[in-house]
């Protein structure tokens, strides 16, 4: 793989080898080119947060993805001889920032796209995807309308769907019980709580949202409506620069002793977070270094740390996105119909065990996970409780 250094982000430098893309060639009638397609390597594009307020998973998932490409291939770089030129683009956590990215990539022949750790972002580069038709694998963007957006939209991470039913396994029956939803007023936080409404809702509970502008940075008003709402339970959906003064909030105000918390099990920077609620919180987990156990994730950590990175949240995600698109060249070469094909109801053994792209809507049916942090000599860590069964937390189809 050829390593063009103008791509590196300084804090990337020595987990990726990122490569300028070339215009892909056109194929003559029967199979290659005079200029041998067969042979050509293959463009894609690879969009994400390496800067903004999302660039630690945006590395996490730069991180992964150049693990993922190395056991993918073997360590060459290639598909069946071909080699595969890697562009990043910073998409800035900016929607308008990442489609005129996106055009400029599909405008040099580029037809496959993965990336993106933003909802909003995703849905956006989706509907470049379908208009263009070419192949787009968001990355770790959780809204559950990324699933069965369009015929071109896979996913490599999981879904909003996902986190909230296994926060379900929390609390057993539902039914008749009030959880409030405690996130912030974007399309993430608007996905869980729409998430907790089906799913929770769903099985009878009656859900309520405690809704905050993401540039607020003053949280004890909305810990006291937390209260004010005597919850069963309270589900916290967060992300970003603003969470360490959310909990200090949440603890100072009592929020903790009202009612049971669960929330998501973030990224290695937030481990130490919580404060004194840190043993009370009940997490759910995508995932943590050492979750799974499998020989796969073994390989991902072994690369990760040879290259001077941490396994982490999101590292899953950059793994499952490069085992995908070697899947799709591989089976579909040029061809993206070809591509969807050999994706579509794809199961393969990953990081966190097996798992599925679900046919009809391209949902990534895996594991989840129930984890406790624990305090040890160098602070709280994760500690697993249970693994959920896919199946279990297994969205309904996408209508």
């Amino acid at each position: 793989m050829r390593v063009t250094p103008k791509y590196l982000a300084p804090a990337l430098v020595a987990a990726a080898a990122l490569t300028l893309a070339g215009c892909a060639p056109t194929t003559a009638a029967g199979g290659g080119d005079a200029d041998g397609a067969e042979t050509a390597p293959v463009a894609i594009g690879m969009i994400t947060s390496e800067t903004g307020p999302l660039a630690a998973y945006g590395e996490a998932y730069v991180a992964g993805f150049e693990a993922g490409l190395d056991y993918a291939t073997d360590g060459t770089g290639e598909v069946d001889g071909r080699e595969l030129e890697i562009t990043w683009e910073d998409d800035q956590g900016n929607p308008d920032t990442a489609v005129a990215k996106a055009k400029d990539l599909i405008g040099q022949g580029t037809k496959v796209l993965a990336g993106t750790v933003a909802s909003g972002i995703a849905l956006s580069l989706a509907e470049q995807a379908e208009q263009n038709e070419i192949l787009y694998i968001s990355g770790p963007a959780a809204a559950d309308a990324i699933t069965g957006v369009n015929d071109y939209t896979f996913r490599s991470g999981r879904q909003t769907y996902q986190d909230v039913a296994t926060a379900g396994t929390f609390i057993g029956d539902p039914a008749g019980k009030k959880v409030v939803v405690f996130a912030q007023d974007t399309a993430f936080g608007q996905g869980n709580l729409a998430g907790v409404e089906a799913v929770l809702g769903g099985q009878g509970a009656e859900v309520q949202g405690v809704l905050v502008a993401e540039d607020a940075t003053e949280f004890t008003p909305f810990a006291q409506q937390l209260i004010d709402a005597q919850p069963d339970l309270v589900f916290v959906a967060w992300a970003g620069a603003s969470s360490g003064a959310m909990w200090t909030a949440l603890q100072q105000q009592g929020v903790f002793d009202a009612a049971p918390v669960v929330t998501g099990l973030g990224d290695v920077a937030t481990y130490q977070a919580y404060g004194d609620a840190s043993a009370d919180i009940s997490f759910l987990n995508h995932y943590f270094g050492g979750a799974a156990g499998t020989d796969i994730e073994e390989e991902m950590i072994t690369r990760l740390e040879e290259a001077g990175a941490t396994p982490d949240l999101f590292s899953v995600d950059g793994f499952v996105a490069a085992q995908m698109i070697v899947q799709a060249v591989r089976e579909g070469g040029d061809d993206v119909d070809a591509m969807i094909e050999a994706l579509e109801g794809w199961t393969f053994e990953s990081v966190k065990g097996e798992v599925t792209v679900r046919a009809e809507d391209h949902a990534l049916i895996q594991p989840m996970y129930q984890v406790n942090l624990v305090e040890g000599a160098d602070g709280w860590a994760p500690e697993l409780i249970e693994t959920i069964d896919a199946e279990t937390v297994a969205p309904p189809v996408a209508g």
